[in-house]
């Protein structure tokens, strides 16, 4: 089959839906973790299941291209060129099309004098020498049908891109430029967090996935190339705790069931769902366990948000402002629940019948 990308593909297996004529029926996608990175996003994702990366690469979700996923732990040895090929294959421009995903954060090889390198993947057939994450990523990145930054560090530099680090690390959007676009016409697609919450990731790879088949538009991003439809809304809106902040009820410490913008949490002014969604199987999140918002999906992630114990700047203010009125509505409640938190009173076991009924309407 060919397609209007000018890709020859074999036709569909038996059983397998066809994609869309405008679009692709297999498509590979190559992750690379080694960016400055600790790996979590690739253990993360191994707990997604809505729906599960085995779903995804059995074929199991109806409407997509046949996957093949590319990840080290997936490697049919340790390490070594049967791993790298389909890579060497990309970079040649000979295999297509593919995804490419990034996982950690891209320091910058140009202010090392000399020789070394800050992280490698593989080395030279022809050298011996270690291939730079920057090398294939300035290979891999213009011939990718989409780019996807897997988890903060790779999105916007991270830990590793912190102040004071002698990396000069960055995100995928720093390194090849904000107006990167991919052979597909998207952006770099960023996907944060530390790690990645698993279903935010698969939800957001199975839209790409069903674009490239042709079925669906482009992924909605906003201005930081982030899925509006996940990270639209903040932590505070979506957390259980936050009717505590309306009524200026704060916790003081981790064991309370209240708001913990006073123990340092950064809920009210973080892009999250984390709270709504929970972590696995839709259960934990941060403040659903008792843990304070540290802002890890945001693009400022770690300095602006440090020290993550202080309650946050401007939190001071806020929840100062809230008090007076918190007061209020917490005592106006207090009284209309004790009012409707209560029987009628013409429920009772006596010989009057005293609920108002009209023996008017009687038959």
């Amino acid at each position: 089959m060919t397609t209007q990308h000018g890709t020859t593909e074999a036709s569909p297996e038996p059983g397998r839906p066809e994609a869309h004529a405008n679009g692709f029926d297999e498509i590979h996608i190559l992750w690379i973790s080694e960016g400055m990175s600790c790996d979590g996003d690739t253990v993360s994702l191994t707990a997604a299941g809505q729906p599960s990366i085995e779903d995804l690469v059995l074929g199991l979700i109806p409407g997509l291209p046949k996957v093949n996923l590319v990840n080290k732990v997936l490697s049919p040895s340790l390490g070594g060129e049967d791993f790298l090929a389909p890579y060497r294959a990309a970079a040649r421009g000979e295999l297509s099309p593919f995804i490419l995903v990034i996982e950690g954060s891209i320091p910058n090889q140009n202010i090392i004098e000399g020789d070394g390198f800050w992280t490698s993947f593989g080395n030279d057939p022809d050298t011996g020498q270690p291939q730079t994450l920057n090398w294939w990523i300035d290979q891999l990145a213009p011939k990718a049908w989409a780019v996807v930054a897997a988890g903060t560090c790779a999105a916007y530099g991270g830990i590793h891109a912190m102040a004071g680090n002698p990396t000069g690390s960055m995100g995928l959007a720093d390194y090849l430029g904000w107006e990167f676009r991919s052979q597909g016409a998207l952006p770099v697609v960023n996907v944060p967090g530390c790690p990645i919450q698993p279903e935010n990731f698969m939800e957001t790879l199975v839209w790409v996935l069903y674009h490239a088949a042709g079925t669906a538009p482009p992924p909605p991003l906003d201005d930081m190339l982030r899925p509006q439809w996940i990270f639209g809304k903040t932590v505070h809106e979506g957390c259980d705790r936050a009717a505590y902040y309306e009524q200026a009820d704060f916790g003081k410490d981790y064991n309370s069931p209240k708001c913990l913008v006073k123990t340092g949490c950064w809920g009210p002014v973080v892009n999250c769902n984390v709270p709504k969604r929970g972590w696995m199987a839709g259960i934990g999140g941060c403040p659903n366990v008792g843990g304070i918002c540290i802002g890890c999906t945001m693009p400022g992630f770690p300095d602006a948000f440090m020290p993550f114990m202080d309650e946050p700047t401007g939190g001071t203010l806020s929840s100062t402002l809230i008090k007076p009125y918190g007061a209020v509505v917490r005592r106006l409640r207090a009284v209309t629940s004790m009012a409707v938190n209560r029987e009628p009173k013409w429920h009772h076991n006596k010989r009057e019948l005293t609920s108002g009924y009209d023996p008017h309407w009687r038959a």
